[in-house]
């Protein structure tokens, strides 16, 4: 066979390869699909997903006072990583900084400890720790156990010589399953709801039906509402679904309130959905809404604290998350559950996924009526 002839055939690939990357280079959304997503999704990567303690705040109660305990806390305080939030003074104090997550642990001293170990007796010391992030708080631990090993080692005595007594409150074995699944009763169903949303008013534009509904006497609240409860509605049966695996299948104990824990969802949801209804009235097409939500589920999920804590974040990404619903609906479903917190105690979380409903709702109904394909 001619060379010519079995050329040809990978010449005419070569040129269709070659049409093929020129649109794709060529085109400026093209461009930046290509290169933008991939980017910012590393950088957030980089800053956000990572299991290292850089901020933990802790409180002390220090019954001791003396020489011996406070070369210790000044050890933990030289690392850079534990911040003191608070100096307690008695034990009634130690609920309250850990209900209010103003610390992650707590460090209690008894009095003899000063004493016991100038004795050369085993000496004992508490730690208390928040689980509702039972990767973090295993961290912490982790770290305390070391700084208190290697003082132990200093003053002569061996690492038995201080005995660290680790009591967990909220997930008393650190179980993984206990914090990521309840977090996942809000994050499984925004996946979803976010997609439906987006792809409503998208569907209708392309089928060319979207313009003909903004000629009916239905406003464009009315269309809003109509396009929003249905999502709301999914929205909530796949949380119900994934919360009764948790609950009945996983057996995980849930410590609050079943109502409240669906006020926060039907909140959270409403704010998924008006942020999936502005994709779907900026979109043109299904692909376009379905590649807007694509690339805003990845930040929403890693800026939301369901895998790594929101404090270890830079703090530009911790200013970012507040315009994050995953963020305050987790955490309000997380601490319902496990904590059995009262609305007393969650209510700013309330706030955040209300404005954001109050912006994204009304952006979209204005974008149905002005946006015109």
């Amino acid at each position: 066979m001619p060379m010519d002839a079995l050329l040809a055939p990978l010449a005419q690939i070569a040129s269709l390869i070659r049409k093929e990357l020129l649109a794709l280079i060529k085109e400026p959304a093209s461009r930046a699909i290509l290169l933008m997503p991939v980017l910012v999704q590393a950088l957030l990567f980089g800053y956000g997903a990572t299991y290292d303690l850089r901020h933990v705040p802790y409180a002390v109660l220090d019954q001791s006072r003396g020489a011996a305990s406070t070369e210790l806390l000044a050890r933990l305080d030289g690392t850079g990583v534990f911040v003191r939030e608070a100096t307690l003074t008695s034990s009634r104090q130690i609920a309250r900084v850990i209900d209010e997550q103003r610390a992650l642990l707590v460090l209690a001293i008894p009095p003899d400890f000063e004493q016991r170990l100038a004795a050369g007796q085993r000496a004992s010391l508490q730690v208390i720790l928040d689980g509702r992030n039972s990767t973090t708080a295993g961290v912490a631990s982790g770290y305390v156990g070391a700084i208190v090993a290697d003082y132990g080692a200093s003053m002569g005595t061996d690492a038995a010589g201080i005995a660290m007594d680790r009591r967990v409150w909220f997930n008393p074995n650190l179980e993984s399953r206990w914090n990521l699944m309840t977090g996942l009763i809000a994050a499984l169903s925004m996946l979803q709801t976010l997609l439906l949303a987006a792809l409503s008013v998208a569907r209708e534009r392309e089928q060319g039906t979207f313009d003909q509904l903004l000629v009916t006497p239905l406003t464009p609240m009315q269309i809003l509402v109509g396009k929003a409860l249905p999502a709301i509605f999914i929205g909530l049966i796949q949380s119900t679904i994934i919360f009764l695996v948790i609950r009945f299948w996983f057996a995980v104990p849930m410590a609050g309130s079943v109502w409240l824990m669906y006020l926060g969802l039907l909140t959270f949801t409403v704010a998924a959905v008006g942020m999936g209804l502005s994709i779907s009235a900026l979109s043109l097409t299904m692909q376009q809404a379905m590649l807007y939500t694509f690339l805003l589920i990845m930040p929403l999920m890693l800026l939301s604290g369901l895998l790594t804590p929101v404090r270890n974040m830079p703090e530009a990404l911790q200013i970012a998350t507040y315009a994050n619903p995953l963020r305050f609906g987790m955490n309000i479903v997380r601490r319902v559950y496990l904590e059995g917190a009262t609305l007393g105690d969650v209510w700013r979380d309330f706030i955040p996924l209300l404005v954001l409903a109050c912006v994204t709702l009304p952006t979209a109904a204005w974008l149905f009526r002005n946006r015109l394909s």
